[in-house]
């Protein structure tokens, strides 16, 4: 069970250090409505820009907590549950501009993956 948590915590936490780090500016599938960008996305979402860098910074946090909590598992559960409610809000961005199901699946596959961490 150790391994998979592991596993998990590397898989989510790269994931979204890829999105907020490196896919930040690039377009993807992904992206709510047409953005082309995380900062047009939250456009898209209704969303003042500065709420785009307070998430980001929430998430890329998080995601380095979630790594340090393989070494130091007394921080996982609070990155695991920031992290899932923060993907919550995510998939719930998608639906108020009804977006296709399908553009919310990573957040809420990460969302799984984070509770799964949190109750394990």
């Amino acid at each position: 069970m150790e391994y998979l948590l592991i596993a998990l915590k590397i898989i989510v936490a790269f994931s979204l250090l890829n999105v907020w780090l490196i896919q930040y500016n690039k377009p993807t599938r992904w992206r709510g409505g047409d953005a082309q960008n995380i900062v047009e996305e939250f456009k898209v979402y209704g969303l003042p820009v500065w709420m785009c860098y307070v998430v980001g910074f929430l998430k890329v946090s998080l995601a380095i907590v979630l790594l340090v909590s393989i070494w130091f598992p007394a921080y996982e559960d609070y990155a695991a549950l920031g992290l899932a409610i923060l993907l919550l809000g995510s998939i719930l961005m998608h639906f108020k501009i009804k977006d296709p199901m399908m553009k919310s699946f990573p957040a809420f596959l990460f969302m799984l993956m984070c509770l799964t961490i949190y109750f394990l």
